[in-house]
């Protein structure tokens, strides 16, 4: 399996830098963290603001790290394993995607080299966010409403499967997933479904675990 990017810019070299997916764009405001997570809600903005909120509390009260973390890499490279996908993520939605756990390809093997964090405007992950379920997808380009997305170009990928991490309170703090430039057959959906969905559970239970603050 191997993907070289038609952009020459996407191209690695010898040494690769590191490269951040698609960072959010400037009219996003910025939260902070300290935002009361009890402020009304009167519009899709202030809704986002008082979910963010609620997340970084509850994060906080549970002590998981919201940096890179080698529990959730390991976490992130087992899944990725299983379903035999370059890269795997353990992802938390703050203001940006923050990939806490991340695994991928080495720097030297030809694949993109992608950073911790992304936009919450690009990817699947947001769509697996608002249903609070799984999402399969085989193939992107097999549906116009998830192949017009900016991570196809930027890493070039045609398989996506991601599962929500939903705490017992009902608070959604996130994501897992696997992406590869390859798509796969749909008789293997259901089967990758499985596998991002115990991996999420898996997550959920090392969070459970960790010391309480």
């Amino acid at each position: 399996m191997s993907y070289q990017p038609n952009d020459p810019y996407l191209v690695p070299q010898t040494a690769p830098a590191t490269r951040s997916l698609p960072r959010r764009i400037m009219r996003d405001i910025a939260l902070e963290p300290s935002v009361s997570a009890d402020v009304a809600v009167t519009g899709p903005q202030d809704q986002q603001t008082t979910e963010l909120a609620r997340r970084y509390e509850l994060l906080e009260r549970l002590g998981v790290p919201t940096a890179a973390s080698q529990d959730f890499d390991e976490l992130a490279r087992d899944m990725a394993t299983q379903a035999g996908f370059l890269y795997g993520f353990v992802n938390l939605f703050l203001e940006e995607q923050t990939f806490v756990g991340l695994h991928q390809p080495p720097a030297d093997s030809g694949y993109v080299i992608v950073g911790r964090t992304m936009s919450r405007d690009y990817g699947w992950c947001p769509e697996v966010m608002a249903r609070k379920k799984a999402l399969p997808l085989h193939d992107v380009h097999a549906s116009p409403r998830f192949s017009g997305n900016h991570v196809v170009d930027a890493v070039g990928i045609r398989s996506y499967f991601g599962a929500p991490l939903i705490h017992d309170s009902g608070t959604v703090l996130g994501t897992v997933c696997v992406i590869d430039p390859e798509k796969r057959p749909l008789s293997e959906a259901r089967r990758l479904r499985d596998i991002v969905i115990n991996a999420g559970a898996q997550v959920m239970d090392h969070i459970a675990h960790a010391p309480v603050r």
